[in-house]
Parts: C-alpha cells; structure tokens; sequence
C-alpha cells in the first residue's frame, strides 16, 4: 500500500488519501532546494510518497538527486526536512569536489 503525504499551509507534514494527494501534487511547491553549479544541478524535492518500502520507521518523503557532471544520477533519501537541508548541502560539496 502507498502511503501518501501532503505538505499543510501551516508547513506540517500529514498522511493524506491518493485523491487528496494527487489534487495537491499538481499544484504544490515541493522544491526544497536547488543549486546550479557549471556541470552538474542539485536538486532536493519533497516527494510525497514514502519510499521506505515497506521497512519499519519514519517515513523517507525528501529526496536530493545530481543531473549531470560525475556524479550524475546520485541520489540520497531522508526521513526529515532538516535532513534534507544538510542533505543537499553535503550533496553540493561532494560535486564541488569533483570538478576541482
């Protein structure tokens, strides 16, 4: 089974039915951040969808992914928004470090 989430306007983070979801999904701003960088984008989204698949604990709904450069396709999950924030940052020096 799915489980769906959502993002309040008072910035919470709840469970949601896949309609519901859906309806907000279209919409949502689910950018948490993004850094340009000469060879390589790092982006970090809310994903909305648990990709915990299935194993005990918090749900994984942040995701940071590399497009382009050497570490293309790299990719980390998180269980928190802080945790994606950090992320993201370790993410940008990771790929700083490969172009030096």
């Amino acid at each position: 089974m799915t489980k769906t989430y959502i993002i309040t306007g008072e910035r919470e983070i709840r469970p949601a039915s896949l309609i519901e979801w859906a309806a907000w999904f279209e919409t949502a701003e689910r950018q948490v951040a993004k850094t340009e960088l000469s060879n390589a984008t790092i982006s970090t989204i809310f994903l909305g969808l648990d990709h915990r698949c299935g194993e005990a604990g918090p749900p994984v709904l942040w995701e940071t992914m590399v497009f382009g450069g050497p570490l293309d396709g790299e990719q980390n999950r998180y269980t928190s928004l802080g945790a994606a924030q950090t992320g993201h940052d370790e993410m940008v020096k990771r790929v700083k470090a490969t172009t030096r």
